[in-house]
């Protein structure tokens, strides 16, 4: 029995080993997406784990390089922009398939002909989203090769030039459009929006070169702007049902707001019959309260549910306006008003405005409210009175001082006020 040769235990693969077997026999697309959701350097180092998934990276549809591409430990920007540019060539000139997205996005000062030479690469695949962000420097002014991209549906730029050659007819599948510091001319903005007829979502962020947003988009659904323009209309946007959109003030701006006789009110709901969430930011609000202002809407925002609206409490011009609004929106739940105190001048003439009997209209929906900015002076208060004698299945006003002076006569104030609704709860938030 002595000499009798031991058997030996049966080998098995180890854990790691069955692990990784059953990853390698996950369905391609399956793989693709869990290589895309790591960053680009640590889906490249996965070429380690064995032969079959050496050259597994390289049909990444999804390549994204941003500050989690590169990895030194030396703070030398060359260095830093020198890797990140090899980096990107290597992983370009292996790629094999299909790119459906490219994102670019760096907060390092990076060389104009890589970007160009890049692009012109990209734009020979059939990418569906591109993302360039130049967080350094002039705008980048994009290369015309990009405008060919026709199978685009997602596009995004910050800190670029957009001058598009004259043969360009606009992205036919684009259904996303994101500008965010850019320049360009205004007919070239109106031919872009206008000859993208699929597009659903627009943002524009401090932009330059147009002064005029005319928004002719019939499958819009979401439009987000802030910036400096003189004038805003909508044409075609029947199906535009989100919309927030913030006016900067400006010298120019202020004097150009400071004529006309046409309601920009009127003017700016007529074509957006099915408008559910609405946000009125920074100056907008009195935009709208130029010309004459009516009591209601034509035709009232029968789907409008979420409305936030920044006011100059002591305007006369913007309490007409925000009234309008609220008389004309019989489905509002929720409702935010940001006071803009810095603006504050002593007016008597609409002191009482709030208290008249003939502005009482029921907010027969309205829930949720929430107050902010304000210094709880008269004007302030007569409105929260006017909400809160108004809001017959109000669950929770929150109100929110702009500094903690007088905070206590605030709350007292509040308290003080008749409610509509038995089981309003109203909330003091300090500062």
């Amino acid at each position: 029995m002595s000499n009798m040769k031991q058997r030996e235990p049966p080998k098995f693969p180890c854990k790691t080993e069955t692990e990784l077997d059953k990853l390698s026999n996950l369905p391609g697309h399956v793989i693709d997406q869990i290589l895309s959701q790591l960053p680009i350097r640590d889906a490249v180092r996965t070429s380690i784990l064995s032969r079959k998934w050496r050259y597994r990276w390289a049909t990444i549809p999804y390549l994204v390089f941003d500050s989690q591409c590169v990895t030194v430990s030396s703070q030398d920007q060359s260095l830093i922009k020198s890797k990140l540019i090899n980096i990107v060539d290597h992983i370009l000139l292996l790629h094999k398939g299909p790119i459906h997205k490219f994102k670019l996005s760096h907060r390092d000062l990076l060389g104009v002909s890589d970007i160009d030479r890049w692009i012109l690469f990209i734009s020979r695949t059939a990418v569906k989203e591109f993302v360039l962000e130049i967080w350094k420097g002039l705008r980048y002014k994009l290369p015309s090769c990009l405008f060919l991209c026709q199978n685009l549906t997602h596009l995004e730029l910050f800190n670029c030039l957009l001058k598009p050659p004259s043969t360009f007819k606009g992205f036919k599948n684009l259904k996303s459009l994101d500008l965010q510091h850019i320049t360009l001319s205004q007919d070239v903005f109106e031919k872009m929006i206008s000859s993208c007829t699929l597009l659903e979502r627009l943002t524009l962020m401090n932009f330059d070169g147009f002064t005029r947003l005319n928004i002719d988009g019939p499958n819009l659904q979401f439009f987000d702007i802030g910036g400096v323009f003189d004038d805003v209309g909508f044409e075609n946007t029947f199906i535009l049902s989100m919309v927030s959109i913030g006016l900067y003030a400006s010298a120019n701006n202020d004097q150009n707001m400071a004529t006309g006789t046409r309601s920009k009110l009127l003017r700016f709901f007529a074509h957006l019959p099915h408008i559910r969430r609405l946000e009125i930011q920074s100056y907008f609000l009195k935009y709208l309260a130029i010309g004459s202002v009516p009591s209601r809407l034509p035709t009232p925002c029968f789907d409008l549910n979420y409305l936030s609206i920044r006011i100059n409490f002591h305007d006369f011009d913007e309490n007409s306006a925000a009234l309008c609004l609220l008389r004309s929106s019989p489905s509002l739940q929720e409702l935010e008003m940001l006071a803009r105190p810095e603006e504050e001048t002593l007016v008597t003439a609409f002191i009482n405005y709030w208290e008249d009997e003939h502005w009482n209209c029921p907010f027969a929906h309205l829930r949720q409210v929430k107050i902010s900015g304000i210094s709880g002076d008269r004007y302030e208060l007569d409105f929260i009175n006017f909400l809160l004698s108004n809001s017959p299945v109000l669950e929770k006003m929150t109100v929110k001082p702009a500094s903690t002076n007088g905070g206590w006569d605030l709350l007292k104030e509040l308290l003080r006020f008749r409610r509509a609704s038995v089981q309003a709860e109203i909330v003091y938030l300090d500062p």
